[in-house]
């Protein structure tokens, strides 16, 4: 079920509406990375549609937004392709077209030696991480295929775990190799189209997440601004992969 939530302005959060808006969905928008994401893209103008599994988040998410933007939220389990079905088809019917996919639903899954990893803790991962993030740009491509003007953006988040895996995190690692792939795949199959796919690779973003780290944070908000950029460039340009990341997180060689 769509919820179409209009921003009340009480924050102090804003955005200038001088260009035609354009219309953004976001996955995993209720909380950390993906409602940074949604927040920033609202203040530069978009029409931001947020799905994620619970509505509240979404409608906590849509309540920060600045005065006069327009937000849409609409519960989602990425991992049920009728329900990622109905998200689309409310996307089309409210707006008609769909210029950006932020793909960012994702989950961790339990630390564990691959040994001791159970099927069921592996599936799920791949549910969210793989086959969510797959369904989604499926919808999104064959939207963007088809709609007039044709073209659109298609982001998928990566992961640093992607190049330099952490042990005992088989199920997730996986996922973001994949993620890769499917990235690859997608620039691939856009071109003829006008759609363009790119991938933010991104480390240790401060989240509820991440709360438990003992390594160096960053902002979420560093993360939303790489994706606006990204997100803005014209379909003429693309960032193929971005990586970003707290400076001194331990990623690069011993650092």
């Amino acid at each position: 079920m769509a919820t179409e939530i209009e921003s009340s302005g009480t924050g102090e959060r804003g955005a200038p509406w001088e260009q035609e808006r354009r219309t953004a969905l976001v996955t995993g928008a209720g909380s950390g990375i993906g409602r940074s994401v949604a927040l920033t893209l609202a203040d530069a103008g978009w029409s931001v549609v947020l799905a994620g599994r619970r509505a509240a988040p979404l409608e906590a998410t849509a309540g920060l937004a600045g005065n006069g933007a327009s937000v849409l939220a609409v519960p989602t389990d990425v991992t049920d392709p009728e329900a990622v079905a109905a998200l689309f088809a409310a996307v089309r019917e409210r707006y008609g077209r769909l210029d950006l996919l932020f793909n960012n639903a994702g989950v961790f899954g339990p630390k564990r030696p691959v040994t001791d990893l159970t099927f069921e803790d592996w599936r799920h991962v791949v549910d969210v991480n793989l086959h969510g993030a797959f369904l989604c740009a499926q919808a999104a491509f064959r939207l963007m295929r088809d709609q007039e003007p044709r073209g659109g953006r298609i982001i998928n988040n990566g992961s640093v775990s992607a190049h330099s895996p952490r042990p005992d995190s088989t199920a997730y690692t996986a996922t973001k190799h994949a993620i890769t792939g499917l990235t690859k795949s997608l620039s691939l199959d856009g071109r003829p189209y006008g759609i363009a796919c790119g991938q933010i690779d991104i480390g240790n973003a401060a989240t509820d997440m991440t709360a438990r780290m003992p390594e160096p944070m960053m902002d979420a908000a560093d993360v939303a601004r790489t994706v606006l950029h990204m997100a803005e460039l014209p379909l003429e340009a693309n960032v193929q992969f971005a990586t970003v990341m707290a400076t001194t997180m331990p990623y690069i060689g011993r650092g």
